[in-house]
């Protein structure tokens, strides 16, 4: 039960002296909770046997309202200090799972759907801060204070009525302890259905255009309400066993009560207490419901947040597929890009998406990659960017084998705008900003013009300053796929790789950009991959991929001499736009 204590050590080490204060101002804190019940029954004796004065009552008010604002104070620094610590563990581990995401590859997120990473980053953080805080302190009141408590109606009051009073704390314990079992498995149960239909409402979201569309609107709330039927059916299952340790506990309470009365009154009347004492002892019972509570809490507490701290060091204790060499190569620049014979397949897939690719790119020089739908352009890419492992062959810069570049260098060389453009949920100026965090307006208007899109920010009804709403919803595709060349622009890698990112702009805008690039990037290297042949005619070398391997290569010249699918690709597109333009 305790091992989400040991799981948690790392981090009780590095606040051990906040812990530490928080622990003692707690116990002292509630040792001195135990003074005024013994000044009642002490009042109390000296009313029943007629010896109470003024002064000497005046001196117990007093000294209960002294005792009254130092508990008051002391409470608050350990609550303070406590429950400051339970934030603190939340904010790290939210930002030690973040830190994660973002070196994460994509096979972490094939495995890790979305809305179970949101879960994981939510639910299960505050179940483990409630661990770090509500249950340190429910841990310290259930041993700790529970041992004050019944060592002052020992010792203080009678030994005999004590132990008579505690019969029913060992069939707690048991009962207790088949709560926690049960509480841990379903509530892990519970957690990973909230993360199921956490990623179906996300994916609804996302799709609510093509959902409406094909007027699924009925199916997919039909299946919503399945999900939460079923998330809500697994919390019923973790709130009826919630809701057993309340009234288990108040049976237990009750029968200490009744043998605290009971037993309590026989030593009166045998002199062996006195009324005073019998008062503290009720009073000192009243204080114990409060710990044999917190035994139950304590118990829910640390399976709930053993489960989620299971859930949680699943996710970060997933290597990254692709990680830094130990000792990164010191290259500066890219002068060269070098495959080769590079061959690739992804995981879990037997087929070579990339098979025998033999390419020497030097700086400066612009190459297009074409091909039909599936043959293997973004993987070209990606493996550029060491998105995934398992790459035959060698990738080279500047003669250095990629694998030996840290993956930071290799990133802040690559400009990449990929065939789905991510928009942030900010405004154009940002969005664009992120490729170059200080960039001023003059250079984002100097790029949004590379990217021909000036004349569309003037029509925007704020300008720069336009929220472009959840995904850029509020742009149209070929705009997001400008703003997304403006970002990559602003940035002015030594690598710039367009993967199909005017798809969804016209011919002529198409050709400006084109010509753009042609006049600012010179003296930089460039990757263009396009289904239309007009992006890659100006290109220094094309390649055409055909099932993962170069079929064809050249400038745009030679392909067309060799007669083969560029060329018929190529004079059918023309024969298209003639059409279209008469």
């Amino acid at each position: 039960m305790f091992e989400v204590f040991k799981k948690l050590d790392w981090f009780f080490k590095h606040y051990w002296k906040r812990y530490t204060f928080a622990i003692i101002a707690l116990i002292i804190a509630s040792a001195i909770g135990l003074i005024p019940p013994k000044l009642v029954g002490y009042a109390i004796d000296q009313i029943q046997f007629e010896t109470l004065t003024m002064q000497l009552l005046i001196m117990l008010i007093a000294g209960y309202l002294i005792l009254t604002v130092v508990h008051y104070a002391i409470s608050f620094l350990w609550d303070y200090t406590l429950f400051g610590g339970a934030v603190i563990l939340e904010r790290w581990t939210r930002s030690r799972m973040m830190d994660h995401f973002l070196k994460m590859t994509p096979t972490f997120f094939g495995k890790y759907r979305t809305g179970d990473l949101m879960a994981r980053s939510t639910n299960d953080l505050k179940a483990i801060s409630l661990t770090a805080g509500f249950g340190v302190l429910t841990l310290v009141d259930s041993s700790i204070f529970m041992l004050m408590i019944v060592g002052m109606m020992g010792i203080t009051i009678s030994w005999k009525l004590t132990l008579a009073a505690l019969i029913p704390l060992p069939v707690m314990a048991v009962v207790m302890n088949k709560y926690g079992a049960a509480i841990h498995a379903r509530f892990t149960k519970a957690q990973d259905a909230f993360g199921e239909m956490n990623n179906e409402v996300l994916e609804s979201i996302r799709g609510v255009r093509v959902i409406r569309a094909f007027v699924q609107e009925k199916q997919d709330e039909t299946r919503f309400q399945a999900m939460t039927a079923d998330v809500y059916d697994k919390n019923i299952e973790v709130a009826k066993i919630d809701a057993l340790f309340e009234p288990t506990m108040k049976i237990l309470v009750g029968l200490s009560y009744t043998i605290g009365l009971g037993y309590g009154a026989l030593l009166v009347f045998e002199n062996k207490i006195t009324l005073g004492d019998l008062v503290t002892f009720n009073v000192y019972l009243g204080m114990l419901i409060w710990p044999m509570f917190a035994v139950g809490e304590l118990i829910n507490i640390l399976q709930r947040g053993n489960a989620s701290l299971d859930r949680v060091n699943r996710t970060l204790d997933y290597h990254a597929d692709v990680s830094n060499p130990e000792s990164p190569a010191d290259v500066t620049q890219a002068h060269t890009v070098e495959f080769d014979n590079v061959a690739f397949s992804y995981p879990e897939t037997e087929a070579n998406q990339l098979d025998g690719i033999n390419l020497n790119v030097k700086k400066g020089q612009t190459i297009g990659v074409v091909g039909k739908t599936g043959s293997g352009k973004t993987t070209l890419f990606k493996l550029m960017l060491r998105q995934y492992p398992g790459i035959k062959g060698l990738i080279k810069v500047s003669g250095i084998d990629l694998e030996a570049i840290s993956l930071e260098q290799i990133r802040a060389w690559i400009g990449y705008v990929p065939q789905d453009q991510m928009m942030f949920s900010k405004t154009i100026r940002e969005n664009i900003q992120f490729g170059k965090a200080d960039a001023t307006d003059q250079e984002i208007y100097r790029v949004m013009e590379l990217a021909h899109f000036l004349d569309d920010i003037t029509q925007l009804p704020k300008g720069l300053d336009t929220q472009v709403g959840e995904s850029g919803v509020t742009l149209s595709g070929g705009q997001k796929q400008r703003v997304a060349l403006a970002r990559a622009f602003i940035k002015n890698p030594e690598i710039l790789i367009l993967d199909d990112s005017m798809s969804a702009v016209d011919g002529k805008t198409e050709a400006r950009i084109i010509e753009h690039l042609r006049q600012e990037r010179k003296n930089k290297t460039t990757f263009i991959a396009a289904h239309r042949m007009s992006a890659v005619t100006h290109a220094d070398h094309i390649i055409v991929l055909e099932n993962g391997k170069i079929a064809e290569e050249g400038t745009h010249e030679e392909l067309m001499k060799l007669k083969g699918w560029y060329q018929e690709q190529y004079q059918q597109q023309q024969l298209e736009n003639e059409e279209v333009s008469s």
